[in-house]
């Protein structure tokens, strides 16, 4: 199975409504299926038309974990305190007390604690599920429960069940979340195609650069669109020179239009909401597909 990536470095820049038609024109080609990635604020799926009551087993996940003490072997010593390097333990009354919004999980206080009080205990992180969309694929999402951490490994369990739900898939279309951390890391490992959605702004040009760093570093092909390119000649030009410096291809240049908006309250991709964009996203699909067959 081949997989692209579709992250943008800034949000806002139109990365989910691309994802959304790129996958639609995919699918009358090749067997996809879809992963949105965004754990923190999913959204993908709206663009196909789809309600959470559409979701099939939207279950609990565990994978983080957090500390719990035994007090009724801690001894007070205060080496956990001392060792936790996100200020997750504090002591209460001479003994330690662990706040769970804090904790990492990352072990630090049970490896230093001489009575063995600490152990570590998942927990139930996030909520995970599919649903299937009216174009004949299926996509997979995940929701992180507000307050808590794991966001990498999310995406990772994202991805696994959304090749879980069509093994047969000749490409998974993973819709990274914007920025360069975790989330996006775990979104772009190991796929075979990196499409950078910006535009020309300062923020869009400085964030599509550290984007494409993350990129770099995992030797994986990419490709630019630049949407909105009509707002700003100065910054659309300077990504132009950089890409072709570069030796990236432009794949796209999509002019600034209020039916992009309008077409995600109707809850329907571009390529649908205004045919016109058919033509855009069809060579942007058949410079992608050269690339990774």
């Amino acid at each position: 199975m081949r997989s692209i990536a579709v992250l943008s470095g800034k949000g806002g820049v139109g990365k989910s409504s691309i994802s959304a038609s790129l996958s639609i024109l995919l699918s009358k080609e090749k067997n996809i299926t879809c992963a949105d990635c965004d754990v923190d604020a999913s959204n993908l799926s709206l663009l196909f038309g789809l309600y959470p009551k559409d979701y099939v087993e939207w279950q609990p996940i565990s994978t983080n974990q957090i500390a719990e003490i035994n007090e009724e072997r801690c001894i007070g010593c205060g080496n956990c305190v001392d060792s936790c390097y996100f200020n997750a333990i504090t002591f209460n009354n001479f003994y330690p007390e662990i706040n769970r919004f804090k904790c990492e999980g990352c072990g630090m206080c049970k490896l230093v604690c001489p009575a063995r009080a600490i152990k570590l205990k998942d927990v139930d992180n996030a909520h995970i599920g599919f649903a299937n969309t009216k174009y004949g694929f299926p996509i997979a999402s995940a929701q992180l429960v507000p307050g808590n951490s794991g966001s990498g490994k999310v995406v990772s369990e994202v991805r696994k069940k959304a090749s879980e739900l069509k093994s047969s898939a000749d490409i998974m279309l993973i819709d990274a979340a914007a920025g360069v951390g975790c989330p996006v890391i775990a979104s772009i490992a190991n796929t075979d195609f990196s499409l950078l959605i910006t535009e020309p702004t300062p923020s869009g040009y400085s964030d599509m650069l550290k984007a494409l760093e993350v990129v770099n570093h995992f030797k994986i092909k990419r490709g630019i669109v630049i949407n909105k390119y009509d707002l700003n000649k100065q910054y659309t030009n300077k990504i132009e020179d950089y890409a072709k410096a570069n030796n990236i291809k432009l794949l796209a240049k999509i002019p600034y239009d209020k039916s992009f908006v309008e077409s995600i309250t109707h809850m329907q991709p571009i390529i649908e909401y205004k045919p016109e964009y058919t033509k855009v996203f069809d060579l942007i699909k058949k410079e992608i597909l050269k690339e990774i067959f």
